[in-house]
């Protein structure tokens, strides 16, 4: 721990409000206990939630950093008492609670991953939250399998992006909802099979006509509010919504005779406040069937834009714009 030093720099929240809140300052750095490591960041991912939490909307839940930032890549600098599997300057990338956005970061062992080959440490930092997120709302609560049909809203974010890939890759047929002809484009460049520009197409009646009138097996939204009810018109019998953000609203009104008549399921989860064994048995499965795709770049993060640590409050405009295709990383080596 010697050569360690006693402060770091990070960006905290100054007051809950716009990007512009976003304000380096010096922390004390961390040290990690036990089951912990203390990772020497190289890139942090940016995600909405970090937004959220931003504008006051998102606590970090307790016993957690109140520094923005939910996933890392970087450096083992230190271990804590029982960690095995992780020695100093092992090269990993890691999904945390909080504190991503600093020099250093404490995240238990369990939920790092070893960097994938080949990757640099921006595009590692650009895995955690997505595809922890992707991995087990999609593939572990939707439980969708090959020859199904998935609909993800929002196809060119961060975890839209990832959803597409990964659905390809174990053997879906993936149709995706954009806001602009471009977005369109790039998400059908990716893989996706169909592409829906919502603001001049009916979702609804693309995915019923795509699927020959079965519709959707799975759907991903992140949206909520009016969503809800055209997800079940949507949805195959025996479908499955996972929800995993209400951006569109958090009520809605549905008609619940046609959940029944189709035996929908529809479910939901929130990633941080998860305990950290739940994250780990997500970050297991992860290692054992996507990260060799990772290693082969069958599958790599779509990246946007890299900012400096210093100027988070751009990564967050850029977010807030809603323009970015892929995911939006802070360089801090």
């Amino acid at each position: 721990m010697t050569s360690i030093p006693d402060k770091m720099t990070a960006v905290a929240i100054s007051t809950p409000g716009g990007p512009q809140v976003l304000k380096p300052e010096q922390r004390d750095v961390p040290r990690p206990e036990a089951g912990e490591i203390l990772i020497q960041v190289k890139a942090a991912g940016v995600n909405r939630p970090d937004v959220l939490q931003r504008k006051g909307a998102y606590p970090a839940p307790p016993g957690a950093s109140d520094l923005p930032g939910l996933e890392v890549a970087g450096v083992v600098a230190a271990v804590g008492e029982g960690v095995t599997r992780w020695n100093v300057d092992d090269r990993v990338c890691a999904l945390t609670p909080g504190g991503g956005y600093a020099e250093y970061a404490i995240v238990h062992g369990t939920n790092a991953l070893p960097l994938p080959q080949g990757f640099t440490f921006s595009e590692a930092a650009a895995l955690p939250e997505t595809f922890f997120t992707v991995w087990h709302n999609v593939f572990e609560r939707g439980g969708l399998k090959s020859g199904e049909t998935l609909l993800v809203h929002g196809g060119t974010s961060g975890i839209g992006t990832t959803a597409i890939q990964l659905g390809k890759a174990f053997g879906a047929r993936v149709i995706v909802t954009a806001g602009t002809p471009e977005k369109c484009e790039a998400c059908e460049k990716l893989g996706a099979d169909r592409a829906i520009n919502y603001r001049t197409e009916d979702f609804v009646a693309v995915v019923k006509e795509v699927t020959g009138g079965k519709g959707a097996n799975v759907i991903l939204d992140m949206v909520g509010g009016d969503y809800v009810a055209r997800n079940y018109s949507a949805a195959s019998v025996e479908g499955r919504i996972v929800q995993i953000a209400t951006m569109g609203g958090a009520v809605a009104s549905a008609d619940f005779s046609r959940l029944m008549l189709k035996r929908l399921v529809h479910t939901g989860s929130t990633l941080r406040p998860r305990p950290v064994e739940v994250k780990a048995g997500i970050a297991a499965g992860l290692e054992a069937q996507v990260w060799p795709l990772l290693a082969t770049r069958r599958i790599a993060p779509v990246m946007d834009m890299i900012f400096p640590l210093r100027e988070a409050w751009r990564a967050h405009e850029r977010m807030e714009e809603g323009d970015h295709i892929g995911k939006i990383v802070l360089d801090v080596a």
